[in-house]
Parts: C-alpha cells; sequence; structure tokens
C-alpha cells in the first residue's frame, strides 16, 4: 500500500502537539501571573484619597498610636475610621490653613464624613473580625504591613483565602505577646516556634480552617 502521509508528518504532528501543550500552559502562567499580580490584587498600589493622608507622618513622626484613629479595632468586627472631629483636634490648631486639608475643614463645616476610598477591601461574602485577631496577639503589621512607614497607604498582602489559611494552620508563626500588637516595629524571638507555640496555648487560640469560619 502507498504511503498515504510523508515522513515529516510525523515531525509536524509530535511538533504541533508540544507547540499546543506550551501555548495551553504559557495561557495558564499568565492567567495565574495576572491573578496574582497588581493589577488584579492591588498589592503596592496607593489609591487616590480626599486627603492624602500620611500614616508615616502621623505614626512615625507623631507617635500617634493605631488605636487613636482606629478606635473599635479591639472591641468591633470593624477598625473604624476617625470622625472628622478627631482630625480637627489636631488640625483646629496646626495646619490651620493648609490646602491640602480643605476637605477635613469642609466636612467639619458641612457635618458631611469624607468619602475614603477602602484600601483592604474583602468581599461579601467574607467574614472578618478585628476584634478577635488583635485581642489573639495577630499584630496589625501582621496583616497590614509596616503602615507607619506608608506615605500614602496601600496593601500589602492579597487577603485571598490561601493567604489567610497560611495562618489559620500555623498560628503559632504568627502570634506575638498582646501588649506587643500595636507595636508596628515588632521582631519575633529566635525562638518563635516554642514561643508562638506557648502563646497559642496560653490565649486558647483554635486552628479554624472550617469554612464556616469566615464563609457565614
Amino acid at each position: 500500500m502507498a504511503q498515504i502521509f510523508h515522513r515529516s508528518a510525523n515531525t509536524l504532528a509530535k511538533v504541533s502537539i508540544f507547540g499546543g501543550l506550551m501555548l495551553v500552559g504559557g495561557v495558564l502562567v499568565v492567567a495565574y501571573t495576572m491573578d496574582r499580580g497588581a493589577y488584579t490584587t492591588d498589592v503596592g498600589m496607593a489609591k487616590d484619597q480626599p486627603v492624602p493622608f500620611s500614616h508615616k507622618h502621623h505614626v512615625t513622626d507623631d507617635g500617634i498610636d493605631c488605636r487613636y484613629c482606629h478606635t473599635s479595632v479591639e472591641t468591633s468586627a470593624f477598625a473604624g475610621l476617625p470622625a472628622t472631629e478627631t482630625c480637627m483636634s489636631c488640625h483646629s490648631q496646626i495646619w490651620t490653613n493648609a490646602t491640602l486639608l480643605e476637605p477635613v475643614r469642609a466636612s467639619f463645616r458641612t457635618g458631611q464624613s469624607l468619602a475614603w476610598t477602602r484600601i483592604h477591601d474583602l468581599p461579601e461574602f467574607v467574614y472578618f473580625n478585628h476584634s478577635i485577631h488583635i485581642n489573639k496577639g495577630i499584630g496589625c503589621a501582621s496583616c497590614h504591613g509596616r503602615v507607619d512607614l506608608m506615605p500614602l497607604t496601600f496593601k500589602v498582602n492579597t487577603l485571598y483565602m490561601n493567604w489567610c489559611l497560611e495562618c489559620h494552620r500555623d498560628p503559632w508563626k504568627y502570634v506575638r505577646p498582646r501588649e506587643q500588637v500595636f507595636n508596628m516595629t515588632y521582631q519575633p524571638p529566635a525562638n518563635q516556634e516554642e514561643f508562638g507555640r506557648q502563646l497559642v496555648k496560653e490565649y486558647k487560640i483554635q486552628s479554624l480552617t472550617d469554612c464556616w469560619t469566615c464563609h457565614r
């Protein structure tokens, strides 16, 4: 019987299959990279705000404690945003005519709240409680990064489920003494595993990885 296909067809078929697999793999890599990249996650991206508030200036330079503005972080699911009156407790006396702060003064005059753009924005189907994490010894910087060094606030972690589960599976890696929760410069000790496991036991921290923990 005469040969139907030229011998080169075998090589062509192998190259086509290999090329197809490479193309599919490339598409998957690009999709994964985009899913984890700043374009999707907003990690490292400072967003426009009505006032370019600098945590670095207020926390590092002026020494203002997190709880002065985020008053409900220890007792509520939400950390809370400061009322305009909180800002004006200082800025009615300093930088009183700064153009940069006119939105704050306008808010104080009119009683209309400033419309801040949320940086750490979880989906509505995710339940998160700040107070339980604070009271169990998880520091602000563990999730929010070194906010005290940020001239403009941005997200440093994706807040994806797999990122949360890293801590929920092994909380001893991240827990710190409660009195150090708001210390932005805290460094874990060399014996963090031993120390962390001790704190996990002392604070009665559970390794919660069930779906209903966050999806209620």
